[in-house]
């Protein structure tokens, strides 16, 4: 390399700006600038671009790719980079495209460096300097999408995340690991502020203080908007549906909306349910009931979930030990429970697992568990199946004076599913794909949304009858809140 080209990268590295006019031929917008001037500090730097839809921040995120590919390396040390997003089709048509993209307009570029379908190198150095296009099963794990970005260990690493609304928040884990002991490393990410449950709301929120948040809108009284977004059109949707719309403020004002875009309920939501403390008067009139979320697999867990009313009170929880009675396990403790609490109905999952044969065991006794099987028809034509439908009402039930308990993981469960509509009907997230992105089922959240199986009725309508008497004596549903 001459040394006038060698004195060309040295001013590139320190000046992104400059790199992005002289390699691309082209100018940043305002709020690009701002993101270009970060690239450009030493040492190690972690970005994140909470963006409205349709800024331009996906090309940021390609020039930060070249540039770190063509300004850092030394002797013997070469850049060694990751780039992922939410899946592997989203990363091939968008941030590795828009790499090819940015790419064909430098001939620099092109005679340096080889494009290829999941890995971009330096044609002198294709095992030691280079971008790798990374991604997972769609059957991986928490685990597995976590190490995604291990073994990046170099001098100058660099990691691009791009669509980190819903990418799962431990995914940062393994990049950070590969900051630790190089000299200039560089982690940066870019998504819409749709979710409160991915990496983007994570890193701009809880770990602000560790990031340099660049904030990207469409907002028409803003000065720094991105001029990517008509103008006009953003005033009228505003007019249209207001700031405080959740569809305006993730998607033109670039805010996170109280609750995910297509979530059902939002974290304010919740814990202003964990607060409530209704008179007695308010729901001692209703049924009592169990709802019942039977374990599946080994790590789940079975749930009993009881709830009067307007209140539901401190679940019970359970594990089992492969090859053990199971069902007469879960049976044994939803009777002893129902007997000393009172309640008068009780609500299995009958989806899949070892509820049925609970509910088999119960009968025998005497009992008339209720078998709500999730996947079947929803009593109101609106909902796709039998599990939305529960899932609204609790929505509903929360929304509208439900107290719950303060139990650790129940707000996080209730918040993360999403919904979308199917042929007209509302459909919520399948339960493995929830279970996928938490780590964990959302047994709690399963559990109380099985008392939803049936309207509310007063109390002593069906089931065992014991006199409140008795049962107040010997449960009081608040000892443990």
């Amino acid at each position: 390399m001459s040394s006038e080209a060698s004195t060309r990268i040295r001013e590139w590295r320190l000046d992104p700006i400059k790199f992005v006019r002289d390699v691309f031929h082209a100018e940043p917008d305002a709020w690009q600038v701002d993101v270009l001037q970060l690239l450009g500090k030493p040492g190690r730097k972690r970005i994140a671009m909470k963006a409205c839809a349709g800024p331009g921040k996906t090309a940021v995120l390609a020039w930060a790719g070249w540039h770190r590919l063509a300004c850092f390396a030394a002797k013997n040390e070469h850049p060694k980079g990751a780039a992922v997003s939410i899946t592997g089709d989203n990363l091939r048509d968008n941030l590795w495209a828009e790499m090819a993209r940015w790419q064909n307009e430098s001939p620099f570029l092109l005679a340096a460096f080889q494009w290829q379908k999941e890995r971009i190198f330096a044609k002198d150095h294709p095992e030691t300097w280079f971008l790798a296009a990374k991604g997972w099963a769609k059957s991986a794990d928490q685990e597995t999408i976590g190490r995604t970005l291990s073994g990046q260990h170099a001098r100058y690493p660099f990691y691009l995340i791009d669509e980190s609304g819903d990418i799962p928040p431990n995914m940062i884990r393994s990049a950070e690991q590969g900051l630790t002991s190089c000299e200039d490393g560089l982690i940066i990410t870019a998504g819409n502020t749709t979710s409160q449950t991915g990496l983007l709301y994570e890193v701009t929120t809880r770990a602000r203080d560790q990031w340099k948040v660049i904030s990207i809108t469409a907002d028409p009284d803003d000065p720094k908007r991105t001029p990517r977004v008509d103008i006009e059109w953003a005033r009228q949707q505003i007019q249209l549906y207001g700031r405080d719309n959740p569809w305006v403020m993730a998607f033109i004002l670039g805010q996170f909306p109280p609750g995910s875009i297509n979530a059902l309920l939002s974290s304010d939501e919740v814990e202003r349910a964990m607060n409530i403390r209704p008179k007695p008067e308010s729901y001692e009139w209703s049924q009592k009931r169990l709802g019942i979320d039977v374990a599946r697999f080994g790590d789940d867990r079975t749930v009993i979930f009881p709830r009067q009313g307007l209140v539901s009170f401190i679940p019970q929880e359970m594990r089992h030990a492969r090859g053990s009675s199971v069902s007469v396990d879960i049976a044994n403790r939803v009777m002893a429970k129902k007997m000393e609490w009172g309640a008068e109905m009780e609500f299995f999952d009958d989806t899949v697992g070892w509820a049925h044969g609970a509910i088999d065991v119960m009968r025998a006794a005497g009992h008339s568990p209720v078998a709500v099987a999730f996947d079947r028809p929803a009593n109101d034509p609106r909902y796709a199946n039998k599990r939305a439908e529960c899932w609204m009402l609790m929505a509903d039930w929360i929304k509208g004076g439900g107290c719950l308990p303060d139990v650790s993981g129940l707000l996080h469960e209730l918040i993360s599913p999403t919904y979308f509509f199917n042929g007209g009907k509302f459909q919520l997230e399948a339960k493995d794909q929830i279970k996928k992105r938490l780590g964990k089922s959302p047994d709690l959240a399963d559990a109380l949304a099985l008392t939803f199986a049936l309207p509310d009725m007063p109390g002593d309508m069906g089931g065992v009858k014991i006199p409140k008497r008795q049962s107040k004596r010997e449960y009081d549903p608040y000892a443990s809140m």
